[in-house]
């Protein structure tokens, strides 16, 4: 689809405007863009433009009588039934209901396609998501990333941007140092030996099984190595072990990657010191208190690139977060050329922000390419009472027990339906309720029931790929549900333009009410003889909505059941 219908009704409304201009019927000015809305009540139309009360200055005119002309001046259009300039100058804008009904047929060629749009022309977009420290399970907060940027990218690439999925695995450092020390001790244990137990280590029951299994895995090979060296080693293997957790549960979650980045390479391959060369030869390297600083003027004060020997004695922890993420920066935009970089990242990390933008800058790269998205914490409910986590003490909820609980589907839906920078409220037992109560439920209840009709149909002998006179749809319960499904596009622009891809689910839920509101007014399968050509419409109407749910579903990563 090359527009949306609002673009369409905009592009119309301005060529009504210029076409005024030309025939002396308003004066010569800069056209403005022409902000389209939807109508917020039916008599005001499907669509209104408030354009002409903004140029009321300019033309030196009453705003509702250039309105008038303007509507005067409007070339006729297939999608548009009605056209009116009402007081105090809005242009109000009806669709055709013959229009309307074709488009079933529209909808029905498009399939999973329907509302795909041309808005990203192909540019590349990274989006890079979850990359949660591999020392331990995912967590809930990780599963609102994972369902943010995954529901992100998949909208992203419906409105026709070019989207790679990336997962930064942040391998490098001393939190990397100390899971292998933890693993390490649980390990010796496992073998009735005693190891120091890092004072700031990770202490889960996942530590425990770790060292377990290694123990098992290589028997007492560690515990004759030198303590650095075995640490090293089993770092790497429980890093890789923890990986796999995170593969299977993002899998299950129905999220899946395209690359996985880590961060250890970046130093391994000289990434890091050729972007550090660059910022000395720049003048934003300076180096006091035995430590190298990133400083620039946007920044109020200097940012730890590289710490001191005298408080990180080991050479490969010295390098900072921010190190690696000026690194990062270059690798994403400019070694792989990606037009724009987007980073979900948690709401802890605000102050993370800046700096990176400035390391952009000073890089020479337009910070604009850099789009970060934070969200908000997820609070955990059950019988009303909080479901407290908490990761160093080892009592956390993961996303793997969440998936065993609730299912992936409640909590894609739910850990969608509020904006990022809001905090979620996420109610355990409403996830798991059988009832319209249940949004998740009440949605996929509506694609079920759809896909229960289509079978009765055809068990009544009917053929869903007849064709059919679309012209007999004209039921106003007909005309809203198409009307809803036409949405489609504008809500995928939305979500791309403003990276919020949070109107899916709230979309998803206005139209199963209103195919629930179709469905009680109108008869599907009739067994009238005289109502046969009804019947092949409304079969192509409903076969219309199962699509259409089914692409809204899916673009959410959630499944349209046949059957519930």
């Amino acid at each position: 689809m090359a527009a949306t219908l609002r673009t369409r009704i905009s592009d119309w409304i301005r060529q009504g405007l210029v076409a005024a201009q030309e025939a002396g019927d308003l004066p010569a000015f800069e056209v403005p863009p022409v902000v389209v809305e939807r109508g917020r009540r039916e008599e005001h139309g499907d669509y209104a433009s408030s354009v002409c009360l903004k140029l009321a200055r300019e033309a030196r005119m009453n705003p509702l009588e250039i309105a008038r002309r303007v509507v005067a001046h409007l070339p006729e259009v297939d999608f548009v039934g009605r056209v009116e300039a009402v007081k105090p100058g809005y242009i109000n804008v009806w669709l055709d209901e013959r229009w309307l009904a074709v488009q079933v047929e529209s909808i029905l060629e498009a399939g999973e396609s329907f509302g795909a749009l041309d808005l990203g022309r192909g540019q590349r977009v990274q989006v890079e998501f979850v990359s949660a420290n591999p020392t331990g399970p995912l967590t809930v907060g990780s599963a609102r990333n994972a369902v943010l940027g995954d529901t992100l990218a998949s909208v992203l690439a419906a409105a026709g941007y070019e989207v790679e999925r990336e997962y930064y695995v942040n391998d490098a450092g001393s939190q990397v140092r100390k899971f292998g020390e933890s693993v390490y001790a649980r390990y010796a244990e496992a073998l009735g030996e005693s190891a120091p137990f890092p004072e700031d280590g990770y202490r889960g029951q996942y530590v425990a099984d770790l060292g377990r299994e290694l123990a098992e895995e290589a028997g007492r090979r560690y515990l004759e190595m030198e303590y650095k060296e075995a640490v090293r080693a089993i770092a790497r293997w429980a890093v890789d072990r923890v990986l796999e957790w995170i593969r299977k549960d993002l899998a299950d979650l129905g999220v899946h990657f395209d690359t996985w980045r880590h961060e250890r390479s970046f130093y391994e391959e000289g990434l890091f010191d050729k972007v550090l060369g660059m910022l000395r030869e720049r003048g934003y390297v300076v180096e006091y208190d035995d430590a190298v600083w990133f400083r620039h003027p946007d920044l109020e004060k200097d940012a730890v690139l590289i710490r001191s020997p005298k408080v990180i004695p080991e050479p490969s922890e010295r390098p900072t977060y921010l190190a690696s993420d000026v690194a990062y920066l270059w690798d994403k935009l400019v070694e792989r050329g990606f037009d724009r970089a987007i980073y979900i990242w948690g709401a802890d990390h605000h102050g993370d922000v800046p700096r990176v933008k400035a390391a952009a800058k000073a890089l020479g790269v337009d910070p604009d390419r850099l789009v970060f998205i934070l969200y908000q914490l997820v609070t955990l409910w059950r019988g009303g009472e909080e479901v407290r986590m908490s990761k160093r003490s080892g009592e956390f909820v993961t996303l793997r027990d969440l998936l065993d609980e609730v299912g992936p589907d409640p909590i894609r839906f739910m850990l969608l339906a509020r904006t990022a920078d809001a905090p979620v409220d996420f109610d355990l037992d409403l996830a798991v309720e059988q009832s319209e109560r249940n949004p998740v439920y009440y949605v996929q209840y509506a694609h079920a029931r759809i896909a229960s009709i289509l079978r009765h149909a055809q068990e009544r002998g009917w053929s869903l790929d007849e064709p059919a006179d679309l012209s007999l749809l004209h039921h106003p319960s007909e005309m809203a549900l198409i009307r809803k499904m036409l949405e489609l596009p504008e809500v995928i622009e939305q979500g791309a333009r403003k990276l919020t891809p949070h109107f899916l689910p709230f979309y998803a839920q206005e139209l199963a009410a209103t195919f629930h509101a179709f469905y009680r007014d109108c008869r599907v399968v009739s067994s009238d003889p005289a109502d046969a050509d009804l019947t092949r419409a409304r079969l192509r109407l409903v076969r219309a909505a199962k699509s259409v749910l089914a692409r809204v579903l899916h673009l959410m990563g959630m499944t349209a059941p046949e059957r519930m």
